[in-house]
């Protein structure tokens, strides 16, 4: 019995843990390359439980460490049987800014999965 309420728990905490169950598009990997002075190349790698067009995630963004919307690749379709996925995009930044932070986000339940900040080369 006790075996089984452990076992039960931990089950629950997996699911709670995880930004897949919790519906919430999770920003997994991001890999950054210099192109020119102030301009990057992000690959973004996106895990999301999509279903179709009413919900899935449809884009990304680049920000500041002040909040400041750098960027957005917008994502036109969901990607149900491509899970995760990456896309790139080419953005200019700032010269000033060293770090960005980049956070995805999907079409009913928005921002708050899993973000990763990331330090430009």
């Amino acid at each position: 019995m006790i075996r089984k309420m452990i076992f039960i728990i931990c089950g629950l905490m997996a699911l709670t843990s995880s930004p897949v169950f919790a519906g919430e598009a999770a920003v997994l990997d991001v890999n950054v390359s210099k192109v020119e002075a102030d301009v990057y190349r992000f690959s973004v790698t996106v895990m999301h439980d999509d279903e179709g067009w009413e919900h899935y995630a449809d884009k990304w963004d680049v920000l500041d460490l002040q909040g400041n919307i750098l960027g957005t690749r917008v994502l036109m379709h969901p990607h149900v049987g491509e899970q995760p996925f990456t896309r790139s995009m080419t953005l200019s930044i700032p010269m000033h800014v060293k770090e960005v932070r980049v956070r995805a986000h999907d079409k009913i339940d928005g921002y708050g999965g899993e973000e990763i900040v990331v330090k430009l080369p």
